[in-house]
């Protein structure tokens, strides 16, 4: 399924619409359903990309995906396994929640972020440039996306918290609608032996050092996300500490189906650490070779995350930023170029570049969203 989803007001719907689930939409209603999701239902605080949307929620990406994924458990041959993808668009930018779930969290009781002003002057050159960049697109209706609906201005703290709690009511119409699909292995009689593997592709800043959504910054707000497993030789109820990444999902997803990667793949079975065993991990990697044309600026980004530090390389510039994750959580000193960490650095720029797989040098165009 062709499932883009995120719909956005400074980069209209293309027509026809090209994603299953966009023309989908445009039939309800007679025509109806586009224009309810951009209307609001009560005013907000003006909080950007943030509104109380009257899409009706039985019309909603989460909904539709849920649906699908029910009705594809009602007909399957229970002779033959089966390895489905639901994949939902939320929770994204824009924060247009609809009821009841935009109803859930009070702005109020929103805890915000500690640190909640920018501070470039910690940072490496490339985070004030990512966001200040003009993107190199020659396509008029792309470039006013990448300069405005994938960029934030300042909020106050009452349109951050409005914003906040639009996108944690986001959260939860996925959690139902997960809880859906979960249901329907239950009463088909599969849950028993159907493992499901619940996690996300990235984090979403929400005002944490005064930036937003995502971008080439790679801190845990972004990086550290959910990863959630149940099913036949998964023991309950345990947590796993050890670094692993979403790439680790095909390995995973091949070895419980009798499947096999290549061994160069860059991705290992998670399913010994979700029995239980002990398995040592030393590093998740996360890499971005970002175009200019995303925010104006071309970056070679190479992230290595063990237990206790976490380091990024920036290939093109020698620069870099390195965290220590045990006494600096919150990630608010750099000490890439601290002489006392130097041994530190070393050592996670080795593991940087023997990481699996090999280097691609072949491809004609960088790789990145364009």
């Amino acid at each position: 399924l062709a499932v883009v989803g995120h719909l956005h007001r400074t980069r209209p719907l293309e027509e026809p619409p090209a994603g299953h689930y966009e023309r989908w939409l445009k039939a309800r209603g007679n025509g109806e359903g586009i224009a309810l999701w951009g209307q609001e239902t009560r005013p907000g605080s003006g909080a950007a990309q943030t509104w109380f949307s009257a899409l009706p929620a039985a019309w909603h990406s989460s909904t539709w995906v849920a649906d699908r994924a029910i009705e594809r458990i009602a007909r399957r041959d229970r002779s033959r396994p089966l390895c489905m993808w639901a994949s939902f668009p939320d929770p994204h930018h824009p924060f247009d929640c609809p009821e009841p779930w935009s109803l859930m969290y009070d702005p109020k009781d929103m805890k915000l972020p500690k640190h909640r002003q920018r501070d470039f002057e910690r940072r490496p050159w490339w985070h004030k440039a990512s966001l200040e960049g003009v993107p190199q697109l020659a396509d008029p209706v792309m470039l006013k996306f990448r300069a405005q609906g994938s960029r934030v201005p300042d909020q106050s703290d009452a349109q951050l918290a409005e914003m906040t709690a639009n996108y944690y009511g986001m959260i939860s119409q996925i959690d139902h609608n997960v809880g859906r699909i979960l249901d329907a292995l239950e009463t088909h009689g599969c849950a028993e032996d159907t493992l499901v593997i619940y996690t996300t592709d990235h984090g979403e800043l929400l005002g944490n050092r005064g930036l937003y959504l995502k971008g080439p910054t790679p801190y845990e707000d972004l990086l550290r996300v959910t990863l959630v497993a149940r099913g036949p030789g998964v023991k309950r109820g345990q947590v796993v500490a050890e670094p692993v990444s979403t790439m680790d999902v095909a390995a995973t997803v091949c070895e419980a189906g009798g499947a096999r990667l290549p061994e160069d793949a860059q991705s290992r079975s998670l399913l010994p650490l979700l029995a239980g065993k002990a398995q040592a991990r030393d590093a998740a990697y996360s890499e971005w070779h970002v175009h200019p044309s995303r925010c104006g600026v071309g970056l070679q980004l190479r992230t290595v995350r063990t237990r206790t530090h976490k380091c990024t390389f920036e290939l093109g510039s020698g620069a870099g930023e390195l965290y220590d994750l045990v006494n600096d959580p919150d990630e608010m000193h750099n000490r890439f170029d601290d002489p006392a960490f130097a041994k530190v650095r070393r050592e996670l720029e080795d593991l940087m570049r023997a990481r699996p797989g090999r280097l691609r040098d072949d491809l004609a165009e960088p790789i990145g969203m364009a």
